[in-house]
C-alpha cells in the first residue's frame, strides 16, 4: 500500500482544517493510500525529518497556508529529502497552490496524487533559507508582519487590505541597489517582490511570462510615485491585471539578485519574517517535485 505523510497545521486560516481531516483520510484510503499524520507545533518541527525517514513514505502532503508549505519545503530541502510534495491549501493565503491550480477540484487532485503525477519546480534561496513563492521587502511587507494573528485568522486576506488602506498615506520609498545577474539598477521604490510564480498576496497575475520551471526568478519593484498611481497599481492587482508593463514598475528576470539599501529593511519569505537587507537571492532550478 502506498503511504503519504500529511504535514498539517491545525490552526492555519480559520482553524477549520480539523473538520476536513476525516474526509481527507477517507478520500486517500478509498484510493488505496495510507495517510500518516504529522501535526505541526508552534515550537518547531525539525523532528519532522526524522519522522519522514522512519516511516519511509512515497510522498508528502502539506496542509495549511503558504507559511506551512514554506516550513515543510525548508525541512525537506535542508535534510535532503527528495520526495514529491502535494499542497492542500487551508490557510489565509495559498498562492503557490492557486498558481498551479491544484486545489480547484480536490477529488481530481487526489486522483493525480494517487497516479504519481508530478512536476519538478524551481525554488528561491536566501542564504540557507528556501522560499517556494516570494521574497519581498518594503511597505507591504511591514504591514503583513504587523497584522495581528487573531485578526488574520478571523478575517483572512481582508485583514491585510484593511491594514494596507489605513497605512497608504504613510507610504515612503527607500533607495535600492539591485544587481540582476550582470545588470545593475538603482531605484527609489516603495517595495519589491522577487517571485517564483505569478500569484502573490492572492493577486492572481501580477506579471507576464512568469514560470516556476524556467530556472529564473522575477523581480517587480514599485517605483516612487504619487498616491493616485499607487492606488491604480493596487486596483489593477486586485482586479487580476498584471502590472509588470506599467511605466513605474521595474520588472527583471534573473537567476541571481543582490539587493541592498542603506536603511534597515526586513524581508519576508513566503509570508514569514526573513533577514534584513542586503539579500542575495538565487534560483535553485528543478529543486523539488510537486504533485500537480
Amino acid at each position: 500500500m502506498k503511504k503519504l505523510v500529511l504535514f498539517y497545521n491545525p490552526v492555519s486560516g480559520h482553524a477549520a482544517f480539523k473538520n476536513k481531516l476525516d474526509w481527507i483520510v477517507e478520500a486517500f484510503q478509498r484510493r488505496g493510500i495510507l495517510l500518516m499524520l504529522y501535526r505541526t507545533k508552534k515550537e518547531g518541527n525539525e523532528d519532522f525529518a526524522t519522522f519522514v525517514r522512519e516511516v519511509e513514505p512515497d510522498g508528502i502532503l502539506a496542509a495549511g497556508g503558504d507559511g506551512t508549505v514554506h516550513e515543510c519545503v525548508n525541512i525537506l530541502m535542508k535534510h535532503q529529502i527528495d520526495l514529491p510534495l502535494g499542497i492542500i491549501g487551508s490557510g489565509t493565503s495559498n498562492d503557490f497552490a492557486t498558481y498551479l491550480k491544484i486545489n480547484e477540484d480536490m477529488e481530481a487532485y487526489f486522483d493525480r496524487i494517487a497516479a504519481g503525477q508530478v512536476q519538478r519546480v524551481d525554488l528561491g534561496r536566501v542564504g540557507d533559507e528556501y522560499f517556494i513563492n516570494v521574497a519581498s521587502a518594503g511597505m507591504m511587507t511591514s504591514i503583513a508582519h504587523e497584522v495581528d494573528a487573531r485578526l488574520k485568522n478571523a478575517m483572512g486576506k481582508m485583514a491585510y487590505y484593511i491594514k494596507g488602506i489605513g497605512e497608504l498615506p504613510k507610504f515612503r520609498s527607500v533607495s535600492l541597489s539591485i544587481d540582476a545577474d550582470d545588470q545593475h539598477y538603482d531605484i527609489e521604490a516603495f517595495l519589491f517582490v522577487v517571485i517564483n510564480s505569478s500569484v502573490v498576496g492572492s493577486m492572481k497575475k501580477v506579471a507576464e511570462n512568469v514560470s516556476v520551471t524556467d530556472g529564473k526568478l522575477d523581480l517587480l519593484a514599485v517605483s516612487k510615485c504619487g498616491i493616485p498611481k499607487l492606488v491604480t497599481v493596487t486596483a489593477d492587482l486586485v482586479s487580476g491585471k498584471p502590472i509588470s508593463e506599467k511605466e513605474y514598475i521595474l520588472h527583471l528576470q534573473a537567476s541571481r539578485f543582490r539587493i541592498s539599501t542603506t536603511e534597515v529593511l526586513e524581508s519576508d519569505l513566503d509570508g514569514e519574517a526573513g533577514p534584513n537587507l542586503p539579500l542575495t537571492i538565487e534560483t535553485v532550478p528543478s529543486a523539488i517535485a510537486v504533485y500537480c
